[in-house]
């Protein structure tokens, strides 16, 4: 496939643009407007680091319920190269998916995944995981590299402290990130200027760690500095205990802004799915699903089951009896099994397929519950079975 994808009529004055049509006490369902299509919230967003959701096609995205796509603007600077795929009609063109496209900024993946040479105020210089070769990131370059890429939402470029960072390093890396996105807006409001092409959404990135109040004055600084269709709340998942965790989703949910997206960044697994869109939160990404699909874990309304249990050596049941996707309606539990035991790389497929469709088939449910008004009886009751399932599993 080549050249741009088309975007949806009057992309550009819609761009971003939050419809909020039920709440369920804190609960929400709403459409998020983007210029490749329109987004049903709560929703899931598959991981495609690099451009694609490992071992998965889009065309199979699509029909398991995707509506957006998330992609790394580190990975694909690394490679193929940011202007790769800006000669190449921009990433929906170039990974053939044509709705649309988040591009996280990359500063998780620098601060977690390269080898840091040096954090200063103008930017991060890091050795790249795949070659050493020595780069740098600044909050001007991260917009320039996510314009190229040409997805329809752009994450602010931010520092991601690790759960156990001490109180020093977690405020000075949230300073640092409100500082860097103001950077982020006067560049990304420069692009926009100079080339109309690709319409696009920024959106920052709150950081805080579990500092309650830091995080607090971090969500009030990043409204000041701009009226956002999206914002972004980083920084948990990534080490901290849980229960700190919600107490920071709980504090910031009531003080967001109604009419933008609430992005709570590194949530994959089911139960926590649900509590977060208890709390108020409308958009989750994690790797969850696939990695765990991989590595022979498939989410079910019981817990999480290991595939290749012998208890499932004769089981001509589906993965998950309840569910919808194409590997529950044409394959066994034995035969996924056998798949695994045997090294076939189609039962990595089927799973990741499975672990997907599971998710967007819960979120498909949790809006309608919301829809109807019975979103936390409903929450409560799925994920009391989903934790008693888990625990049996555990147990036996």
């Amino acid at each position: 496939m080549t050249g741009r994808t088309e975007l949806h009529p009057g992309a550009e004055a819609v761009a971003g643009a939050f419809e909020l049509r039920t709440c369920d006490r804190a609960a929400r369902s709403g459409v998020w407007r983007l210029p490749h299509g329109a987004v049903r919230t709560p929703a899931f967003l598959p991981v495609g680091t690099q451009g694609t959701v490992k071992t998965l096609t889009p065309e199979e995205l699509a029909d398991a319920g995707a509506e957006i796509l998330l992609c790394n603007a580190y990975h694909l600077y690394l490679r193929p190269g940011h202007e790769v795929v800006r000669e190449l009609g921009g990433l929906h063109a170039f990974v053939g998916w044509d709705r649309p496209i988040l591009t996280d900024s990359g500063g998780f993946q620098v601060f977690s995944l390269a080898t840091l040479n040096r954090v200063e105020e103008r930017g991060v210089w890091f050795q790249s995981h795949i070659d050493g070769s020595r780069h740098l990131f600044t909050p001007e370059s991260v917009m320039e590299i996510e314009r190229a890429l040409a997805s329809d939402v752009v994450m602010a470029f931010d520092e991601c402290p690790p759960g156990d960072a001490d109180a020093v390093t977690t405020r000075r890396a949230t300073e640092r990130t409100l500082r860097w996105l103001e950077r982020c807006v006067e560049r990304f409001e420069a692009l926009a200027r100079r080339r109309r092409e690709p319409v696009q959404v920024l959106a920052p990135v709150v950081q805080g760690g579990v500092d309650l109040a830091l995080r607090r004055a971090a969500l009030r600084r990043t409204l000041e500095i701009g009226e956002w269709r999206a914002i972004g709340i980083g920084g948990l998942w990534v080490g901290e205990p849980r229960e700190r965790a919600w107490e920071v989703v709980d504090m910031l949910a009531p003080e967001m802004p109604a009419g933008a997206v609430r992005y709570l960044m590194g949530v994959g697994y089911p139960d926590d799915l649900l509590e977060a869109i208890r709390r108020g939160m409308d958009i989750f990404d994690c790797v969850a699903p696939t990695r765990n699909g991989r590595n022979g874990s498939a989410f079910t309304r019981e817990g999480v089951v290991n595939v290749t249990a012998a208890a499932w050596r004769n089981d001509p049941r589906p993965i998950d009896p309840e569910c919808d996707c194409y590997p529950c309606r044409r394959y066994s539990r034995a035969y996924i099994r056998h798949l695994f035991v045997s090294n076939e790389i189609l039962g990595l497929r089927l799973l990741s397929l499975h672990n997907l469709r599971f998710l967007f088939a819960l979120t498909e449910q949790a809006r309608n519950a919301i829809e109807h008004g019975r979103y936390h009886a409903w929450a409560d009751e799925w994920i009391a079975r989903y934790r008693s399932g888990a625990r049996t599993a555990a147990v036996g």
